[in-house]
């Protein structure tokens, strides 16, 4: 876990249960009264408001941000009209304050990560190239010979995952 954001990467290929995973944590997290940051990551363009609305009417006659606020959330949407996509330290610092922020997808970034495997997606395991995985939640058996500090998860059993977190979350609050 980053010691100065406690972020921790949430990575694997599309269908390996990554999402799924996300929200089982996040809710027994923040039932336990933590406060808990997601940044996802998307290779698509995002609609987050049918185009005859307001802010969408808005952002398409030149806003640079749209901010939607109500007494129920607040969104802010940016149009980067060409600009490079923002880093990731540069969105974390735009979040409030948290216990812990899990970050869906960057795969490239350099932070602690746990990796969800699905042998059965025909799809490479991401561990064996990337030393900023620190734990894998699989379906499968921890193959034989891998590095010992490497944690080895059941994805079948979250409650598991969900212990090896708490075990590294900063500031325990059971």
């Amino acid at each position: 876990m980053d010691a100065i954001h406690n972020v921790l990467g949430v990575v694997g290929w599309s269908g390996s249960g990554k999402t799924t995973l996300l929200e089982y944590l996040v809710a027994r997290l923040s039932e336990r009264g933590l406060r808990v940051n997601v940044v996802k990551h998307s290779h698509h363009d995002i609609l987050l408001e049918p185009p005859h609305k307001d802010s969408a009417r808005l952002r398409m006659a030149g806003a640079a941000e749209v901010m939607i606020a109500s007494p129920f959330r607040v969104a802010v949407m940016r149009e980067l009209r060409g600009e490079a996509e923002p880093s990731l330290a540069g969105h974390l610092a735009r979040l409030s304050p948290a216990d812990l922020t899990l970050v869906e997808g960057y795969k490239w970034e350099s932070m602690p990560k746990l990796e969800v495997h699905r042998p059965a997606l025909g799809q490479p395991a991401l561990y064996p190239n990337d030393p900023h995985i620190v734990a894998v939640a699989s379906d499968a058996a921890r193959p034989e010979g891998i590095d010992a500090q490497l944690a080895w998860l059941d994805l079948n059993r979250p409650a598991d995952v969900l212990a090896w977190l708490n075990v590294r979350l900063p500031e325990n609050k059971s």
